[in-house]
């Protein structure tokens, strides 16, 4: 008998939401109810696909192409649904990723300004109908993420745009959040840190009892 198809949560958020702190909070709460857990993040996630995002990220490729970054983006994201993430969930693995086609649709799409229908095209020849089973959206106002962001680093070729970018950026994420209230929560990130890690607990407590009555429901998940 095979093993039953593995979950995809993913984590989103503007810069600064805090997003690795809280994938270590939903990564201890998963492990601690016995999931086989591959974590993992976007761009990147496999040797060729981190190669991708480093041309993405790279300060000095300021002035890319709109839609050359739309296609890196995909061209990164079918290697890494190819070489990590199906075959873990494949495996019966639950898989964890720092962001997922949700950026695409608020940075290229929201931030950028591409057409959200050129976007789903791709989507949809590079996922077939996988979808994440879960979404968690770190949600905080773009001035308070980007001070966040900035304080703590060099910023990369996106963390460089200005503030309207991610407003933009952050309204997409809403809209997307708003149709899809079942898949995405919202957290309030701009919450202290403690209180967003029991938000996020909350959300994947609420999410593991369900485990067995999704676990033979279909390679993809709702969206």
């Amino acid at each position: 008998m095979s093993e039953p198809r593995g979950r995809f949560i993913t984590l989103e958020g503007i810069e600064g939401a805090g997003k690795s702190t809280q994938k270590a909070t939903v990564a201890e709460r998963l492990r601690a109810a016995g999931v086989t857990l591959i974590e993992t993040r976007e761009p990147g996630g496999a040797p060729i696909a981190e190669r991708i995002r480093a041309l993405l990220l790279a300060p000095d490729n300021a002035g890319m192409a709109a839609d050359a970054e739309l296609l890196l983006m995909f061209a990164a994201r079918a290697e890494h649904l190819h070489k990590t993430i199906v075959p873990a969930l494949e495996a019966g693995h639950w898989v964890l990723c720092d962001r997922f086609t949700d950026a695409t649709y608020a940075y290229q799409g929201g931030g950028r300004g591409l057409d959200p229908a050129r976007i789903a095209v791709l989507e949809q020849l590079v996922q077939g109908d996988l979808r994440p089973d879960l979404t968690l959206l770190l949600d905080l106002p773009a001035e308070q993420g980007l001070a966040r962001a900035r304080g703590r680093s060099r910023p990369d070729r996106f963390e460089s745009e200005a503030l309207a970018f991610f407003e933009r950026v952050r309204t997409r994420y809403l809209e997307i959040a708003g149709r899809e209230p079942d898949r995405v929560r919202r957290i309030d990130a701009g919450q202290d840190t403690q209180r967003v890690a029991a938000d996020v607990r909350a959300v994947i407590d609420d999410f593991l009892p369900r485990r067995s009555a999704r676990s033979t429901s279909g390679a993809g998940g709702p969206r």
